[in-house]
């Protein structure tokens, strides 16, 4: 018996009623497929597999799509072939996908169609066109190209992410495997094959955390016998409506998808962004469709909330008969108890299973009665009894069964038995191990956990035991363990072999481990302490690790400052992997050009805090913005407050800060162009003013303006100020680029780059011409060359006047340039008295531009010519962006003085400044309107609500960890991110509403953007681009190829389709162009260097900084049209 017979035939007897339901939950009704229309759309697509496919041996189509109400054909029509299908996620990370296809043997691919784009630009190269399109079934037949190295080479980086530590060679093909006999008991004779025709029904992979992914071929043989006895279990009928709850790529999807289909029941499918959104997912299951037989993972129902599930999941009167949850740990009784009502009547079931013996193993009924009142809410919910076909043992360390205790689970069966990875044939019989550990009662089966040494780090996921193993495999180490310190630090314990010196050591695990799974610190110890039973005892050696911290406080009293300064340098080379190099530091070496960045800052702070024993207020600002010698004499103030120990350097030139204009010692303004920029006059110009992150600031706008610019005309004269997006008509971000059609063929795009600097998707399509051609391509317009990085984010302000829209930005050079948007000529260019970092602002009546720089100064310059119209004197370097409170003029800019400073530019004045409570404001302040507030946040973690007239503090929240990150705010909320992981979100009143996790440092600034209305997006040091709700919900998240530490924009044009998109950077250099709604990539282009810098955009023009000197102009337009 087979999936596909199973369906067919129910398909016989239920031909008419509905076989399958897709809800978008929107305006839309819902959408279905008889049984009759699903087997004829399945047999089309059987017919034309077969004609475009090579049949010869097994024959495996890899499924690349989101859940729809054409999936249940395509999988059947890929069955029926026979073929094997093989989900393929489109969000699931590029490598892993390459990985699972070129492992996987995959040689043809069904993609849909409007997901090739995506498919394309995600394995460039890797594919070509089978043959046309099956329009009316949305697919599209791809085949692997004879030359795949482009997925060769994902399939290797993918092998070193996470084969780093392996060291045996791969088996080679034609191998035959059998199972380690010691671990699996089988029944004498007989092998299953994995070429054997027509066996197998599809293919997976395992999640991958915990090691390399397993690619897994699972049989008809192997499932049925789970469908089979789950249908009689749970008591299907025609009658039943089940739930599409797991994605493709996880096999409890093959059994609910199969469950409905082989009873004549009804399958609902919804897209996945509503099963993150728990009203929405709730009022389709229970109040449209009447859901009642839900298999889920408890985290799937946790989500819902416990309200929702006690008012409608588990009321008392849900359509819900069967709840069966599995794939993770079964919630506890008492919280079970808590969500069901009294009168429901619901039957609950605890599954247990794993993917390599797909799908389930076991299954228990929660009698009813364990939620009467007055039963002991301690009850243990067992796994449950094997399913059909199905053998479970529990095994102890030695192989031997247990009867009672506690030991590993192990599954098999006479055939249920899938293939792993290269396996070509398995012995009958063949039981699996799990990693799973149970306690057995009564012969009953309680689930404890995996006892592995798994842990998460720097946002990823690795075992220890590789460390561990990889020590051991240096000749200097005698014996060694591994602990992770309070969940904090990861410390290698190392029982030497003769003399090990500890800093050789740790740059030979340094060069055999990932940066990830590098040991914080080594320690020396004489023995492994061992418990009673013989096994290492971790809990003696935190004892070990805590005594070794309290003996380094104790010894940390440094002699003076000659010995200060030695190991200052010595941890500067250590953090920055300098320490193969000899060459002294400079004493004016600054930490962040040096090779660091924000995230080793933290590491050396915490270096520094150690080695001398204390807190040091005020480092981290000192590390990432003077010198090396500065952050040393920061350090000997504290530690030597009444001493004169300061070393006998060469004197060093102090910085001069004066309040004169300082037009004396900040060079000459290059006219490079005469045209003038902004009016320079009394009373107010009409302007837009584009900043990152969304920011708008629009003055005095006239109706013929606004139409000029392809926007509508709003009734106020101030529209628009940063942060207050919610008042923004979004029509104003839709400015209007002409353009024209071309034939349908690949354009070269011709600009002033060198032919190195093309979009990589035109690169692409010159490569593999018989390719679609992706629909959103990047071009660079112009570049300007401005000596040094540029880390600052542009400012573009279009003038209501025929006067071309302008560029303002700053350099690490110290120059600033104003540059025309359109053809990237320098209008003007000013040098100022240090490293610009801080991005532009533009004063209320749009004649001025206001910027910080690293001399300490605020400089406010006229925005038609450069020149200086007032500089104001802080204490310290201003990498903080500057705001303008468009109802007063006033200016409100943060410094590395601990600061924060509310500015008269018209009367050159200080109006109040706000001691932050000892914390460097690095990020950009925030206005709110109303309530009228300014956000201020720090790097000591503070995040502050002052009155803007006033200066005075309404409000304070402490975070712990450094805001990098500006903050944010709409109407209702305020949101900035933190070096910690998380965004976090207040109301204007203080009260901390959410927060939301990710797996690393957030540095991005969130953007909140009128377009969009109730989304959230920001970057994080994980990789990944998120976009989330006001609730804090997860709608979306985009996997980068590396860090994202700019700030998302969000823009729509008309010339791009009017999609709403997203632009953003990752600090590899690469611009990605996403869907706003769905998250999924529609362009990618690739500068010539690092990004810190954020995008802005107008129009079709996107503009950005680049650590290789040049500030970017990138044309974006579909392909097909003509840039202008």
């Amino acid at each position: 018996m087979t999936l596909q017979e199973l369906v067919n035939r129910a398909a016989s007897l239920y031909s008419d009623r509905k076989a399958v339901w897709f809800d978008e939950c929107n305006d839309k009704p819902p959408t279905f497929y008889t049984y009759a229309t699903v087997v004829k759309l399945a047999v089309e697509l059987t017919a034309f597999l077969q004609k475009h496919c090579d049949q010869q041996g097994k024959l495996e189509i890899g499924l690349y799509c989101y859940p729809g109400i054409d999936l249940p054909s395509w999988i059947l029509g890929i069955l029926q072939v026979p073929a094997a299908y093989s989900p393929i996620d489109p969000d699931a990370p590029s490598m892993l996908s390459a990985y699972f296809m070129k492992k996987s043997n995959l040689q043809y691919i069904l993609v849909e169609n409007d997901k090739i784009n995506k498919f394309q630009m995600s394995h460039i190269g890797c594919f070509c066109h089978n043959s046309s399109t099956i329009e009316h079934i949305g697919l599209t037949l791809f085949q692997m190209s004879l030359s795949n190295t482009d997925l060769n080479s994902q399939v290797d980086n993918m092998k070193s992410k996470y084969e780093p530590f392996k060291a045996t060679g791969n088996l080679q093909p034609g191998y035959t495997i059998c199972p380690d006999q010691t671990k699996a008991k089988t029944s004498e004779g007989g092998y299953m094959d994995v070429g054997q025709k027509d066996s197998l029904a599809y293919i997976l992979h395992t999640s991958g955390t915990t090691g390399i992914p397993k690619i897994v071929r699972v049989p008809h043989k192997c499932i049925v016998p789970n469908i089979q006895h789950l249908k009689s279990i749970f008591e299907i009928t025609q009658d039943d409506m089940l739930f599409l709850a797991s994605p493709l790529t996880f096999d409890p999807s093959v059994v609910e998808l199969f469950l409905a289909l082989s009873s004549g029941a009804s399958i609902l499918v919804v897209p996945n962004t509503i099963k993150m959104m728990p009203a929405e997912l709730s009022a389709a299951l229970f109040r449209h469709h009447h859901v009642t037989v839900l298999q889920a993972t408890p985290t799937l129902l946790r989500r819902f909330g416990s309200h929702i599930i006690r008012s409608t999941v588990l009321s008392a009167n849900s359509s819900l008969r069967v709840l069966a949850l599995g794939g993770e740990a079964f919630p506890v009784l008492n919280l079970l108890k808590s969500w069901k009502h009294k009168e429901n009547k619901t039957s609950i079931f605890n599954l247990y299973g794993i993917t390599e013996v797909s799908s389930w193993a076991t299954c228990y009924r929660v009698p009813e009665e364990v939620f009467s009142a007055d039963l002991r809410t301690d009850f243990p919910i067992p796994l449950g009894s094997p399913l059909l076909g199905t053998k479970v043992e529990v095994r102890d360390t030695n192989g031997s069964a247990v009867l009672e205790g506690e030991g590993q689970i192990f599954i098999g069966g006479e055939e249920r038995i899938c293939f792993l990875d290269d396996e070509i044939t398995v012995p009958l019989g063949t039981m699996r191990e799990t990693g799973d550990f149970v306690r057995v009662q009564n012969a009953k089966l309680f689930f404890l956990g995996r006892k592995d040494n798994q842990i998460k780090r720097h946002g990823k996921r690795f075992n220890m035991e590789c460390l561990q193993q990889a020590a051991e495999d240096l000749c200097q180490v005698e014996a060694c363990s591994v602990t992770w310190y309070q969940q904090e630090k990861l410390i290698l314990f190392v029982v030497p072999k003769d003399d090990l010196e500890e800093r050789e050591t740790l740059k030979e695990l340094q060069k055999r481990l990932p940066a990830y799974a590098v040991p914080d610190e080594l320690v020396l110890i004489k023995a492994l302490p061992l418990t009673s039973h013989g096994k290492v005892d971790i809990s003696e050696l935190n004892k070990i690790y805590q005594n070794h911290l309290n003996s380094r406080r104790r010894d940390s009293k440094l002699s003076g400052a000659e010995e200060l300064w030695e190991r200052l340098q010595y941890l500067w080379k250590s953090v920055l992997g300098l320490l193969d190099d000899s060459t002294r530091i400079s004493k004016d070496a600054v930490f962040v050009y040096s090779g660091g960045d924000s995230l080793k800052a933290l590491r050396f702070y915490d270096e520094i805090e150690m080695l001398v024993g204390k807190a040091v207020p005020g480092l981290l600002e000192v590390i990432l913005s003077r010198s090396i010698e500065e952050v040393y004499r920061h350090i000997l103030k504290i530690l030597f407050p009444d001493e004169d120990q300061l070393m006998n350097y060469d004197s060093v030139v102090k910085r001069k800060l004066s309040g004169n204009s300082g037009e004396d010692f900040h060079g000459k303004c290059i006219k490079l162009k005469s045209e003038r920029g902004l009016e320079v006059a009394s009373g107010l110009i009409p302007f837009i003013a584009v900043g990152r992150g969304n920011n708008f600031f629009s003055m005095n706008f006239t109706k013929s303006f606004m139409q000029a610019h392809n926007a509508v005309q709003v009734g106020v004269e101030v529209l628009q100020q940063p942060s207050f997006l919610h008042l923004v008509t979004p029509s104003i971000m839709k400015s209007h680029v002409q353009g024209y059609e071309t034939e349908n063929r690949i354009l070269t795009v011709t600009n002033k780059a060198s032919k190195t600097d093309c979009c990589s998707v035109q690169q692409i399509h010159a490569e593999c011409s018989d390719v679609t051609t992706a629909e959103l391509a990047l071009g660079i317009r112009w570049k300007s060359n401005t000596r040094k990085c540029v880390d600052a984010s542009p400012l573009i302000i279009i003038p209501s006047k025929e006067v071309s829209a302008s560029v303002y930005v700053g350099s690490h050079s110290h120059a600033m340039q104003a540059i025309d948007l359109d053809l990237g000529e320098i209008k003007w260019e000013k040098n100022l008295g240090d490293r610009i970092e801080s991005s532009a602002c533009v004063s209320k009546c749009g004649n001025f531009i206001v910027v910080g720089c690293y001399d300490g100064l605020v400089y406010v310059l006229q925005s038609s010519d450069g020149e200086i119209h007032w500089t104001f004197v802080t204490e310290d370097t201003v990498k903080s962006s500057a705001v303008v409170d468009p109802s007063s003029g006033l200016v409100y800019i943060g410094s590395h003085d601990e600061h924060v400073y509310a500015l008269d530019i018209y009367k050159k004045a200080c109006i109040w400044k706000l001691h932050c409570e000892g914390g460097a404001v690095f990020s950009s302040p925030c206005l709110s309107s109303f309530p009228h507030h300014l956000y201020v946040a720090t790097l000591r973690g503070l995040l502050l609500a002052v009155n803007p007239v006033t200066g005075n503090k309404i409000w304070k929240s402490f975070l712990g960890k450094p805001l990098f990150s500006s903050p944010h705010c709409n109407e209702k909320y305020v949101c900035v991110g933190c070096v910690d992981g998380n965004l976090y979100c207040y109301s204007h009143s203080g009260e901390k509403v959410w927060q939301f996790s990710t797996n690393g440092p957030v540095f991005s600034s969130p953007c909140i953007s009128s377009l969009t209305k109730q989304e959230i997006f920001f970057g994080s040091h994980d990789c990944f681009i998120y976009c989330c709700n006001m609730e804090g919900n997860l709608l979306w998240k985009f996997e980068a190829t590396s860090s994202v530490y700019g700030t998302p924009f969000v823009f729509q044009s008309d010339d791009l389709k009017n999609k709403i998109l997203l632009a953003a950077v990752s600090t590899d250099g690469k611009v990605w162009i996403l869907n706003a709604k769905s998250g999924t990539a529609e362009g990618v282009d690739k500068l010539p260097g690092e990004v810190f810098s954020s995008p802005v955009v107008w129009g079709t023009k996107l503009v950005v900084g680049c650590r290789n000197d040049y500030v970017y102009c990138l044309d974006l337009y579909i392909t097909g049209k003509k840039k202008s």
